[in-house]
């Protein structure tokens, strides 16, 4: 009956759209979600910006665990959420009565607006595959450009294009970032440890002003400070450390890694055994072998990849030591 409804009014779109989502609601209900999804697709085309059509098309998808799918209709959700603030003002209305119109239309939708943006977060976040996930956060990013949620979408992407190695994206990305939040600790970091990586001249400055930014806004010795803020510090503290070592610096070098050393104790293991591996280098370059072999020992205790650099190192101290050529 429906199908001969739609044909029967085949040009009046608000009648097509209404039949399709009846049926695309119908397959819902038996099942077969394909089906449901086909013919809401074709309700969408006759009435693209309805939200409750939208909003039915995400949870099917949602059922049928297609990311993509929900995030496509999350993304189109979204426009329309936005487009109600930036519709203009019609002829004749006071700017009172408009702003008054405008009020009313977003409280009615925003039950609806704030389920397109957590079923789209949602479907970002269990995407497993990071080249998708990225497809899927640039359509999601532009549909919520001041999403509730953008902090934590700005990290899956910059996770998602470091899995991917794509180091030109990730960059632009993290400046984009921090143009719109110059205070992102994740964004912050980040850059630093791309510009800590990056072999062209400049760069190890660049790491170093990113990594004072970080301890700056982190606040590690506030009483306040959680787990994620000293680490977020003592990662930054390594990566000064480490850019000053990599540039001769080592009197410079060894407070920072030494309080890098100190946040990361008992928090992040790899980062704590980078961090005394470096400070175990700097003191053997300056001769200091015994402070060199203590924090080395402790390197040593920490499976990884550090362990055997640590233990090949410590052994050079020790050997150094027995020879009386250092203190």
């Amino acid at each position: 009956m429906y199908e001969d409804f739609v044909q029967k009014f085949s040009t009046n779109p608000q009648a097509v759209a209404y039949g399709d989502w009846q049926l695309a609601q119908t397959y819902q209900q038996t099942g077969d979600l394909q089906k449901s999804l086909d013919y809401g697709d074709k309700a969408l085309a006759a009435s693209p910006h309805n939200l409750d059509i939208l909003v039915s098309q995400a949870n099917v998808a949602l059922q049928a665990k297609s990311n993509s799918k929900v995030v496509d209709y999350a993304a189109k959700g979204g426009e329309v959420c936005d487009s109600v603030a930036k519709q203009k003002k019609p002829e004749g209305m006071s700017d009172d009565d408009f702003t008054r119109k405008v009020t009313d239309e977003k409280s009615g939708i925003q039950s609806n607006c704030d389920f397109m943006e957590t079923s789209g977060l949602n479907a970002i976040s269990s995407e497993s595959d990071p080249n998708a996930r990225m497809s899927e956060i640039e359509k999601f990013t532009p549909a919520f450009p001041d999403s509730k949620y953008g902090e934590t979408v700005s990290n899956l992407a910059m996770e998602s294009l470091s899995q991917l190695k794509d180091n030109a994206r990730l960059v632009s990305y993290g400046e984009k970032t921090l143009a719109a939040n110059p205070n992102n600790l994740p964004a912050l970091l980040l850059m630093a440890n791309y510009y800590s990586e990056d072999t062209k001249p400049g760069s190890s400055a660049k790491a170093i002003s990113y990594s004072q930014k970080v301890i700056e806004i982190a606040k590690a010795d506030a009483p306040d400070a959680d787990k994620s803020r000293k680490l977020a510090a003592g990662a930054a503290h390594s990566t000064i450390g480490w850019a000053d070592l990599k540039q001769d610096k080592v009197t410079a070098a060894i407070p920072e890694l030494k309080s890098a050393a100190a946040l990361l104790k008992g928090q992040d293991e790899q980062s704590y055994a980078r961090a005394l591996y470096g400070l175990g280098f700097a003191y053997g370059k300056q001769n200091k072998l015994t402070e060199a072999r203590e924090v080395l020992t402790e390197a040593v205790k920490i499976p990884g990849p550090l362990q055997s650099m640590s233990q090949d190192l410590l052994t050079k101290v020790n050997s150094a030591r027995a020879k009386g050529t250092g203190r």
